[in-house]
């Protein structure tokens, strides 16, 4: 998956994160709809930090391809 692609899933699940955001005024999420949210969330958390990755790999003259996406697992865990 290159830079583009990256930012491409990114965009989408930035999209649907914010449908379900705005459903929720007024009336909340049922459970499924919560459960989506969080796996859209992770997904996010774990785009970007391929990206990040990615790009600082290229920044160093690396080949950023050989980066591949963390475990959402150890993506969730780092400190912000």
């Amino acid at each position: 998956m290159m830079a583009d692609d990256i930012l491409r899933t990114i965009d989408t699940l930035v999209a649907e994160e914010h449908r379900l955001r705005e459903q929720a005024p007024g009336k909340g999420l049922d459970p499924e709809e919560r459960a989506r949210l969080q796996v859209l969330e992770q997904r996010l958390d774990q785009c970007w930090d391929l990206l990040r990755r990615r790009r600082a790999e290229a920044d160093s003259g690396a080949d950023p391809q050989r980066v591949e996406a963390r475990p959402v697992a150890e993506v969730e865990s780092y400190e912000q």
